[in-house]
């Protein structure tokens, strides 16, 4: 019955409505497919990132990145950074071996974090927009549907149901469609944003971690 009347609202609206409606659609169908990627995302980088924490706390020195085998965790990427930094401290040019910055391995695990927070908000500002822009869209569509319900109304002449459907109906359908894309989209930046906030949090306590372990492994050090 509800798709039925769907369709009979479809078949009532005009071009303009149309446009707008095709317009939202698109909107939807990629913020949802977005919605959808970045969920998965999310739920396997907490998974690789529980795993390799748990591999890299079992150690009790700084072991190869390449042998640490969690993959798909932000926190390898740092790691990785700062362990190349304190490799290249220790063998390049070091006759005594000795690691000569640890502010050097902390900023080159900062400049990790800094594009692993950039490749998690990729395509966030798209949920943003859609969520700002689409009620306008469909707000528009209602400001038309409701000019030409008046423009039925004087045609006709009197004030029938018959002359005002047509434009009522355009205006009811883009209203809930531009509420239908902008509130999932909302939601989910805000889900999202609190996601990328934790993993920054994340990463600058694996930082310190890290950081600590090597004052611990290499004391005495000159910063």
């Amino acid at each position: 019955m509800f798709v039925g009347q769907l369709s009979t609202l479809l078949q009532q609206t005009g071009w303009v409505a149309r446009v707008v409606l095709a317009m939202l659609l698109f909107f939807s169908l990629f913020s949802w497919a977005l919605i959808f990627q970045k969920s998965r995302m999310f739920s396997r980088m907490n998974q690789q990132t529980a795993l390799f924490l748990r591999i890299f706390r079992s150690n009790k020195t700084l072991p190869d990145p390449r042998q640490m085998g969690a993959g798909g965790s932000p926190l390898e990427s740092l790691y990785s950074a700062g362990f190349r930094e304190v490799d290249n401290q220790i063998r390049g040019g070091n006759p005594q071996g000795k690691l000569t910055s640890l502010n050097a391995v902390t900023v080159s695990m900062q400049l990790a974090a800094a594009e692993e927070v950039r490749k998690a908000e990729k395509y966030m500002p798209w949920l943003a927009t859609t969520g700002s822009v689409t009620p306008f869209i469909g707000l528009f569509g209602t400001v038309w549907g409701v000019m030409d319900a008046f423009t039925g109304l004087g045609a006709a002449g009197a004030a029938s149901l018959r002359a005002v459907a047509p434009g009522i109906a355009e205006a009811l359908i883009t209203t809930a469609a531009g509420l239908f894309t902008a509130v999932p989209a909302v939601i989910a930046y805000n889900h999202f944003l609190h996601n990328i906030k934790d993993l920054g949090g994340r990463m600058d306590g694996f930082t310190l971690e890290v950081a600590a372990m090597i004052e611990k492994l290499y004391p005495g050090q000159r910063m």
